[in-house]
């Protein structure tokens, strides 16, 4: 990407957050590369940690992160705890994530928040059985960057 496209995405980002708070950012699948999607301001806008889902379609990642960002906004977000109620199409967990693992992933939010604080949590959830990644016969493409108990 050359250094034109670089400002007008960031630009792009930067409007998203002044509009509603936060922008999403979506990595498309690629051969050897699970696709996923983040959040940036979130955080800073609202009080609760960023988020990032690994293995979904861009329109579920980007409704999951709509929903979350409404629900817990200026709350307490639940953590490692099946949440039924996030979407009507299957429970999640949400995991505390290390910044220093997301390193190679989100790097509008690196650029945003440059050397402010900022928290990431990941969303979690089931294989087209209903399995979780902690649980047998779990069956999906979705890597995990925390620790899911």
């Amino acid at each position: 990407m050359n250094e034109e496209k670089i400002e007008k995405y960031f630009k792009t980002v930067n409007q998203n957050i002044s509009k509603s708070g936060f922008h999403t950012t979506y990595v498309m699948e690629n051969i050897d590369f699970t696709p996923f999607g983040y959040s940036t301001g979130i955080y800073e806008n609202f009080k609760i940690p960023e988020l990032i889902i690994s293995g979904l379609p861009n329109g579920l990642t980007t409704e999951l992160i709509k929903n979350y960002s409404k629900k817990y906004r200026f709350g307490t977000v639940p953590l490692n705890k099946k949440i039924h109620d996030l979407i009507d199409r299957f429970p999640v967990y949400l995991i505390e994530v290390q910044n220093e693992s997301l390193t190679e992933y989100v790097l509008s939010s690196i650029k945003y928040y440059h050397n402010k604080k900022y928290k990431y949590l990941q969303l979690i959830f089931p294989d087209l059985n209903g399995h979780f990644p902690n649980e047998p016969d779990y069956d999906y493409d979705q890597k995990i960057f925390g620790d899911l108990n």
